[in-house]
């Protein structure tokens, strides 16, 4: 039996594995985004807590659980020139199947209507743009230690008279070690297609295969994570001739092949942080690096606080508010809310 599992990862990831490049080469790219304000504080992922927070479903589907029930979450991301992005989730539990279910709507809205003009720049009339993904899952504990949940989403997207829709489904194992406070756990997110497309030629999703660790700390109220994204794609540097790093003199940046291969490693890692305070664990600091963000969103030698996170979250009774801040850039970064 185990030796069939590691035949058909091998097929799943071979079949998953790309040569292409990261920046616009997909469609759907809005299912990548922060789910709730926790996860956007958190590094803009969060794959590796097993708790009750309905939110970390959708980003992984096995850490659904019979904590949830009945649990609803509101969430709402402030981009910037006025878009914004958000989610609903609600979680139920299925006694008779001993399976947790869920369902969510996640959205984007691009803002103002934009400008349509001709040719000659005459303007003609205004239009809008927006996408949408409705999503069901589910979860089950295999056993004490195990549990593996999927999910999957239709999505609906609008670009003026522009139409495209497809579906992505989700799968996800979660092992864990509660007494010892430790989780591993690896997702394969965006298995799916375009259903129709917004003209003749269809367009792909792209894969994300991502595996995570965390690590409660013990006699200390703090958790930590380390999450690897992108697995089944190494090189993850969007090039466009412009962005080379250069040195005090003015002249390129050459750099070694093992600082290459060190650069494109930390591309995929994001780590973070959760300081759990009270008895109760019902007041959290958090804090999260994103190194891929960082590279991208950096200026040529003036880097700022990209790629850097932050944000708390209170919980009265079975009230919970997240606060998480993502610094995107110089000009500024993005703020999200979940009221759960």
């Amino acid at each position: 039996m185990s030796r069939r599992i590691v035949i058909l990862a091998g097929f799943v990831l071979n079949s998953l594995c790309s040569d292409a490049q990261i920046g616009g080469s997909a469609i759907f790219e809005f299912l990548g985004l922060a789910n709730s304000a926790r996860i956007t504080a958190l590094g803009e992922s969060l794959i590796t807590v097993y708790d009750d927070d309905i939110n970390l479903a959708y980003a992984n589907p096995s850490l659904l659980n019979s904590s949830m029930h009945q649990q609803v979450s509101f969430n709402h991301n402030f981009l910037p020139s006025q878009s914004s992005h958000g989610s609903v989730a609600y979680g139920h539990y299925l006694d008779a199947w001993n399976i947790m279910a869920y369902g969510g709507i996640k959205y984007i809205n691009y803002g103002d209507d934009f400008i349509r003009t001709d040719v000659f720049g005459n303007e003609e009339g205004r239009f809008s743009a927006s996408e949408v993904a409705f999503t069901l899952g589910a979860s089950r504990r295999l056993y004490e230690r195990m549990s593996v949940g999927a999910h999957l989403s239709y999505i609906q997207s609008s670009f003026e008279s522009y139409n495209s829709n497809g579906i992505a489904l989700d799968l996800a194992a979660t092992y864990l070690l509660e007494d010892d406070g430790i989780l591993f756990t690896l997702v394969l997110d965006n298995l799916g297609t375009q259903l129709s497309s917004y003209a003749e030629k269809k367009e792909k999703l792209i894969p994300n295969v991502r595996f995570g660790f965390s690590k409660r700390v013990s006699k200390l109220p703090f958790r930590y994570s380390i999450i690897l994204h992108d697995l089944n794609r190494w090189n993850l540097i969007y090039d466009s001739g412009d962005n080379a790093s250069t040195n005090f003199f003015g002249d390129p940046e050459v750099k070694s092949a093992f600082g290459k291969t060190l650069d494109l490693f930390f591309r995929h890692l994001i780590v973070n942080g959760e300081f759990l305070i009270g008895k109760s664990e019902n007041f959290r600091l958090r804090l999260g690096y994103n190194h891929q963000r960082r590279k991208e969103l950096s200026l040529i030698n003036i880097n700022g606080f990209s790629g850097v996170t932050y944000g708390f979250g209170i919980k009265i009774n079975r009230f919970r508010f997240d606060f998480g801040h993502a610094s995107y850039h110089i000009a500024g970064g993005t703020s999200h809310i979940t009221i759960s």
